[in-house]
């Protein structure tokens, strides 16, 4: 899961609005979702939608982080020497939601979203803290900013619209690099 804290409190009603909204996106993208549309799907009145997401903004938003936190969850990394491996895992399932990881990733690069920026920060500085403690600070935090720019939504659309690289290859790129970010440190793992 990601470390980026709880959703705040959802009514089931939110849920409801937010599932749809995804589930439009997917489907859609998001530009010709209405709140009329998503009222349907969510089966609740328009004037509820807005009541909860008075603008479009509000409800890209809160569906944003509510898709970062529901549907592209991670598992935790037990080492810090497993993230590549989680962060291979990311990217391919931003690549099965396409849509879904243009719009998290458009709305954390504008800081819009209201999710964590680098959800995993704290978790990655304290794996590093406790198996590779002779790190110094500075490469500590290297390796941490590192990871975190590799481990986000933004890396995987940077690659396939900028690069126009393939799903597979952006997989591997981001976890070879990783690994590459790592593989210095090895040797120094606390016994």
């Amino acid at each position: 899961m990601p470390e980026a804290g709880p959703l705040p409190e959802l009514s089931s009603t939110q849920v409801s609005i937010l599932g749809a909204y995804s589930e439009l996106i997917d489907e859609v993208g998001t530009d010709d979702v209405s709140f009329r549309l998503i009222a349907l799907r969510a089966g609740v009145g328009e004037r509820t939608v807005f009541r909860y997401y008075p603008t479009r903004v509000e409800l890209l938003m809160a569906t944003s982080a509510w898709i970062e936190r529901t549907i592209f969850t991670r598992q935790e990394s037990e080492s810090i020497f497993d993230v590549p491996i989680a962060i291979r895992e990311a990217m391919e399932a931003y690549e099965r939601r396409p849509e879904l990881a243009h719009v998290v990733a458009e709305t954390a690069m504008r800081g819009v979203n209201g999710s964590e920026s680098a959800p995993q920060r704290d978790r990655f500085d304290a794996m590093l803290r406790h198996e590779v403690p002779s790190l110094a600070e500075h490469e500590r935090l290297l390796i941490v900013a590192a990871l975190c720019h590799l481990d986000s939504s933004t890396t995987w659309v940077t690659m396939r619209r900028e690069l126009g690289m393939t799903g597979r290859d952006i997989a591997d790129a981001a976890m070879w690099t990783a690994e590459a970010l790592l593989d210095p440190i090895r040797d120094r793992i606390a016994r």
